[in-house]
């Protein structure tokens, strides 16, 4: 419980119970409907235009990993959010807070793949800013980005609803194993990359199948667990997924079970979980495409509760993540 500690630790930024204790905390100062909403995104109106507003910090360590790096994982990650909203995501700013000492061959990497990223996502930066600070006083460099989306169609809430089935659109924990792998030189032979990747335009194409999609989320930090969890219990509504039917790639399944994770609340960023009407799920898993399961459905037993069904056929509960499993994963 938040008051119990006298200081912040790593777990409390791991996505699981501690955070999200935390971050209740810092909004009941700031309480309005608006923020109450808790969602990955903002959604508000200026006149007639219904927008989606975020904001997110990027702190990874390494800086550059298989798959993506910090510049890339900033867009992304932004991008993504607004996404979840159902939104078209337009602009966002940049942000670097650089450590004194930082190579100018680091720094031209790092936007070199901001630049690329934004391209491929269709949006522009449009505003940004430079703090440099001392010596120790950063780790390398750290970057702050917020963005801005339109809603042409329909918003997506954070409520699940009776029956919807779930959808993800490929195997998780790439991320998370992926910077664990490359931050404590494990040298684990079989090539593990993050997932990290824009998900705009496969949103596009989920709400162009269906106009019964209740909410999409992007599991990121505390893994597909916590996020189930979250939408578990802002709708009141039982979860039940499928063991068998989560996807993990053999490689990264074979690292977590070496080093004692659970790829459940391991992190991604470039997946995410589409909650839908069963008569249209098999229309939205085609439209995302190659790679996307069906892992589990809404019910209204358990309330508030996800339960895992296992490969054996015993049912369990899956929990918030808890324990801080790996600090600075994005």
């Amino acid at each position: 419980m938040i008051g119990i500690d006298k200081n912040i630790t790593l777990a409390y930024g791991n996505g699981g119970r501690l955070m999200h204790e935390l971050i209740d905390m810092l909004r009941s100062k700031f309480s309005n409907k608006i923020l109450n909403e808790l969602s990955d995104a903002a959604e508000f109106k200026v006149n007639s235009t219904r927008l989606a507003f975020s904001t997110d910090s990027f702190v990874v360590k390494p800086l550059f990993f298989p798959g993506g790096d910090i510049g890339k994982l900033a867009v992304c990650g932004t991008v993504n959010d607004i996404s979840m909203k159902g939104a078209t995501p337009l602009f966002i700013s940049l942000a670097f807070i650089i450590e004194e000492g930082l190579e100018f061959s680091i720094l031209e990497r790092i936007t070199s793949s901001i630049k690329q990223s934004a391209a491929k996502a269709g949006v522009l930066v449009v505003t940004g800013d430079v703090k440099v600070v001392e010596k120790g006083a950063a780790d390398k460099i750290f970057i702050n980005t917020a963005g801005i989306g339109v809603i042409k169609k329909y918003s997506l809430g954070t409520k699940a609803k009776p029956d919807d089935v779930i959808i993800i659109n490929g195997p998780i924990a790439e991320h998370g194993m992926a910077i664990l792998n490359a931050r404590e030189n494990l040298g684990f032979l079989s090539t593990i990359k993050s997932d990290c990747r824009n998900l705009n335009f496969e949103v596009k194409r989920c709400l162009k199948a269906s106009k019964n999609i209740s909410v999409m989320r992007d599991p990121t930090r505390g893994g597909l667990a916590t996020s189930l969890n979250e939408i578990a219990y802002s709708s009141n509504l039982g979860i039940e997924v499928y063991e068998k039917s989560i996807p993990v790639r053999a490689n990264v399944r074979k690292l977590c079970d070496v080093l004692g994770f659970d790829p459940m609340y391991v992190a991604n960023e470039g997946k995410f979980i589409c909650f839908v009407k069963e008569k249209d799920a098999m229309k939205v898993k085609h439209a995302i495409g190659k790679g996307t399961r069906i892992i589990g459905k809404v019910t209204s037993s358990h309330k508030g509760e996800v339960y895992l069904k296992t490969q054996i056929g015993a049912s369990r509960i899956l929990p918030m993540l808890e324990a801080d499993q790996l600090p600075r994963i994005c």
